[in-house]
């Protein structure tokens, strides 16, 4: 789709001018990296044919109750997912977004519901991330008989026609079967505390940004699990702050906020080539 060149010059003025960058990722942030879209049950069925056969969406797979029925058929997805973010690059965004903070001395920090862990291989600093949902490079234990959280360094061998794995990541402290510590759909077991002292980071780093001029850049955040956009939506609402929304099918945001509707690596392009000229 082709970008209006007055609203991306104000988008890269937005940026230019700014005292403090926000980024809030949703899935669509990795779709430039090559990362499956779980948009609908096609695409989560495109990505994954053998729960279509199962007639298993992602809300019903991504579910914990699988690993108290039938552990290896929930680390099926999991570790296979483990295994694609760990081999996956971050597409180039993620580089234009960390060069845009150094050169224009800004403050960055990353909210993000996505558990794959990309901002930190592309190098943004722990300590600048939210994982609102929780990281698939953690586990806990399924019980859970304890409080920790590790980080996972499992290698997890997964049966792709059966989507089943071979081996079964354990708590190390109960010897009962681990998970990873995401937030699943109707989970009552998820330890967030790994994303509380997170959270704790991202309120401090706001208070120190109050009465700046602030620019966030929301990239790939949808409608159907709104709470990135919510949160862009709710920092939109101080008069020093512009909010760039980055959204190839769901880009609508009331002005003064700016729109843009294309993928997350075009757009970054796109308002690098004029950050640049």
């Amino acid at each position: 789709m082709l970008l209006s060149d007055a609203t991306l010059q104000t988008a890269a003025a937005a940026i230019r001018t700014a005292e403090a960058l926000i980024i809030t990722a949703g899935a669509g942030m990795g779709v430039d990296s090559g990362l499956p879209d779980f948009r609908g049950n096609e695409g989560f069925w495109n990505a994954y044919p053998p729960y279509r056969q199962l007639g298993l969406s992602f809300i019903e797979t991504a579910n914990p109750a699988h690993f108290q029925r039938d552990p290896a058929f929930a680390w099926g997805f999991y570790g296979h997912r483990t295994n694609l973010y760990r081999r996956t690059v971050p597409n180039p965004g993620f580089n234009l977004l960390r060069t845009w903070s150094k050169r224009f001395q800004l403050n960055p920090f990353v909210v993000t519901s996505n558990v794959d862990g990309q901002f930190q291989k592309a190098g943004f600093a722990a300590e600048e991330i939210l994982e609102v949902h929780g990281s698939i490079h953690h586990l806990q234990c399924l019980r859970p008989c304890c409080a920790a959280i590790w980080p996972n360094n499992e290698q997890i061998e997964i049966d792709e026609q059966r989507m089943r794995a071979r081996h079964l990541p354990t708590c190390p402290h109960c010897h009962g079967v681990a998970r990873p510590n995401i937030l699943m759909f109707g989970d009552f077991s998820w330890l967030d505390a790994r994303c509380r002292q997170q959270e704790e980071r991202y309120q401090a780093f706001l208070r120190q940004q109050q009465g700046k001029r602030s620019v966030v850049i929301e990239i790939g955040a949808g409608t159907a699990i709104p709470t990135i956009r919510a949160t862009s939506e709710r920092l939109g609402r101080s008069l020093q702050t512009t909010v760039i929304r980055i959204n190839l099918r769901e880009a609508e945001i009331s002005h003064p906020h700016i729109s843009l509707p294309c993928g997350g690596l075009a757009a970054l392009t796109a308002l690098d080539a004029l950050l640049n000229a």
